[in-house]
């Protein structure tokens, strides 16, 4: 205890530098601290983009490839699947809930989702958390109506009840608009920190409408065009979708129906688990993450070379006070635990320091990355794997320690008591 009292009295006697040691250290393990927090919420919040969703269902391809384009809205369906098969396996026993996607339209770079009002109903994210509406109202089945996701009304500048043009195909400038049908802005969701954000809703007869006239992959001209008023006293009962999300009433039996639905013998189906299918996408983008955590770790490895070189530089303007102590009968080792404890505390300070700083930097900021970004970064204790990290610090800072404790021991033998200055 009187050699750590002895420590704690040489650091504040010289606190300016030990003052900015002390920061750099605290300000990297905030850093390192912030990265592995975010680094964990990303990973979980990618997890459960869709959550409570047992299946997705479309068109034989690749899970992965299935799951870019009926989640992320990233890239198109090999093919469709036909209407009836859908309601054959949304009628199915097993079967909850079922909400058909049909894509292939956009709106300034934006995609557009023709589908059912149980979008709204059963859709998840997150931890089990239900879409809501920051202003106005789903739409209805039947109207020309849209529901923006928050990214895009924010973007774009939209507010509710005025009308916009969507576009053919999912290139940012298109050629063809379905300019002779738009779509009144009726509501705007939440923000998610999901592709929800980026996504316009329509009703799925709706989706049939824009494209009742279109032959061979081409609008129709003059007196053959097919206007809104005209479409909605058409039968819009679409012949074929995208894809479709399946909730069951019971997990138990998911396995055995995407079974079922892979051996379908209508059409070629591929029905994929969510969160395999999620996992094994996060592991394609693997590499950055741990670049990132690596990155972190370098600036924390900066922070406590930096703390060496502070102890490293003082070594030879102290060496008239490790004289002083040899004379009132400390011996080597006492001089080298002196430094070693002196290590220890700058380390375990600017740790202490970096999880206030960590905290305060949550505080402030845990608001705004969950309404922009969808990021939960709670306030919690510490996790064991963080607790790890942060042991693994102060003992690399003791280690770091040992090199200026090793010149001070080799130091106060060789000076002994005739040190010259």
């Amino acid at each position: 205890m009187p050699l750590l009292r002895l420590a704690l009295a040489s650091l504040a006697n010289r606190r300016f530098t030990v003052l900015l040691t002390l920061f750099a250290i605290a300000l990297s393990v905030c850093l390192l601290l912030a990265v592995e927090r975010t680094r964990t919420e990303v990973r979980g919040s990618f997890a459960s983009t869709v959550s409570g969703t047992d299946l997705i269902v479309g068109a034989r391809s690749g899970a992965v490839n299935l799951l870019l384009y009926s989640v992320f809205r990233i890239g198109n369906a090999t093919n469709n699947i036909r209407w009836e098969s859908y309601r054959r396996f949304a009628e199915h026993p097993r079967v909850k809930w079922a909400i058909p996607l049909s894509l292939g339209d956009s709106h300034r770079g934006y995609r557009v989702v023709g589908t059912s009002t149980d979008y709204f109903e059963h859709l998840r994210y997150g931890r089990q958390q239900r879409l809501q509406l920051a202003a106005g109202r789903a739409f209805a089945e039947d109207p020309f109506e849209v529901v923006l996701g928050a990214e895009v009304a924010a973007s774009l500048g939209y507010r509710l009840e005025q009308e916009i043009i969507l576009a053919h195909g999912v290139a940012r400038v298109s050629l063809t608009h379905h300019d002779d049908k738009p779509f009144r802005i009726v509501g705007i969701l939440k923000r998610t920190g999901t592709p929800v954000d980026r996504t316009l809703h329509i009703p799925l007869q709706r989706m049939e409408a824009l494209h009742v006239d279109w032959r061979n992959g081409m609008p129709a001209r003059g007196a053959a065009r097919i206007d809104a008023e005209r479409a909605r006293t058409l039968d819009l009962q679409p012949k074929q979708i995208t894809a479709f999300m399946v909730g069951l009433h019971s997990r138990a039996g998911t396995f055995a129906l995407q079974r079922e639905i892979n051996q379908y013998g209508g059409e070629p189906l591929l029905a994929i688990l969510p969160g395999v299918a999620l996992q094994e996408l996060w592991s394609l983008m693997g590499v950055a993450e741990q670049a990132l955590f690596v990155v972190s770790l370098f600036v924390v490895l900066i922070g406590l070379i930096g703390m060496l070189t502070a102890i490293l530089s003082s070594l030879n303007e102290r060496r008239r006070e490790m004289a002083i102590l040899r004379s009132v009968g400390a011996r080597p080792w006492h001089i080298a635990g002196l430094l070693i404890l002196e290590a220890g505390a700058l380390t375990l300070a600017g740790i202490l320091l970096g999880l206030a700083l960590l905290y305060l930097g949550l505080l402030a900021a845990q608001a705004p990355l969950q309404s922009h970004f969808g990021l939960n970064l709670p306030l919690s204790a510490p996790s064991l794997h963080e607790w790890g990290l942060l042991g693994a610090i102060f003992l690399a800072g003791l280690l770091m320690g040992t090199l200026p404790a090793w010149r001070a021991y080799r130091q106060s033998l060789a000076d002994g008591l005739s040190i010259r200055l």
